[in-house]
């Protein structure tokens, strides 16, 4: 193996530090580099990002179609859920049929913002995104919502024909037709199944089939003073406003700091 002296010792830092150096830190510095370059030189893995990173940072779509990263312009200083619509979920298109469609067969308003926030978390994050999800949206929604968003995750495995909702076809194609669910989200399902707020994500399912047609045009205009209404924003501005979870917020804000 050929080593390149000059980026080996870049990787060292400043000549005073490289100077401080004992021998036996250099050796040991140098027995890395040679290891992590023999790593690079036989992995044949292909793998740019993996498939549970969020939509902003690369992660690819359902079906594992590559996701297209383009410049993200400056959140406002005081971001409301309208600006992360606008400069961080946009186009959004999957929610907002959601909740168009909640909307048009006359759902509860508190539905309606569920359907519409449910998978906005994936852009920053798509596994277990009920969870993250519920936990983002917690502090500023009602109980409902967040219980909703953070079970429809499971149940959306299980059919209910009551409320005539049938195993998603597209699931066959993203896990195969054998696939059976984790444990822990059957668990979650037969907990959810027998709790009074049950339908509150059942629902969110239901309205999540109808959210994949490519000609139907959607706006976030009808659902302004819904989110008005039901979404407790804070006046110092998602983010900055000293909340449990304000840490993610600001991560969707500047998604490209590297620390």
């Amino acid at each position: 193996m050929n080593i390149n002296r000059r980026a080996f010792l870049a990787t060292l830092g400043t000549t005073a530090a490289i100077n401080a150096m004992s021998s036996e830190a250099l050796a040991d510095a140098l027995e890395s580099h040679a290891a992590a370059k023999l790593d690079a030189e036989t992995t044949t893995n292909e793998l740019k990002v993996r498939r549970g990173a969020g939509t902003l940072f690369g992660g690819p779509g359902p079906l594992n179609d590559p996701t297209e990263l383009k410049k993200l312009e400056s959140m406002p200083e005081k971001p409301t859920l309208v600006d992360f619509f606008q400069y961080r979920f946009a186009p959004a298109t999957h929610v907002l049929q959601s909740a168009t469609d909640a909307m048009r067969k006359g759902e509860k308003e508190e539905l309606i913002l569920a359907c519409l926030i449910h998978d906005t978390v994936q852009n920053l994050i798509k596994v277990d995104h009920g969870w993250w999800g519920a936990q983002m949206y917690e502090p500023y929604v009602s109980e409902k919502v967040s219980w909703g968003l953070r079970y429809h995750q499971a149940l959306r495995f299980y059919a209910d024909p009551s409320v005539g909702y049938e195993y998603p076809e597209l699931y066959n194609r993203i896990y195969g037709k054998d696939y059976v669910p984790p444990a822990y989200i059957k668990r979650a399902y037969e907990y959810a199944r027998n709790h009074k707020l049950y339908m509150n994500a059942r629902m969110i399912t239901v309205h999540d089939l109808y959210a994949f047609d490519p000609t139907m045009k959607v706006s976030l205009d009808p659902f302004i003073d819904i989110i008005g209404r039901h979404f407790k924003q804070p006046k110092e501005g998602l983010g900055y406003d000293n909340s449990p979870v304000a840490h993610m917020w600001r991560t969707l804000i500047f998604p490209n700091n590297p620390l």
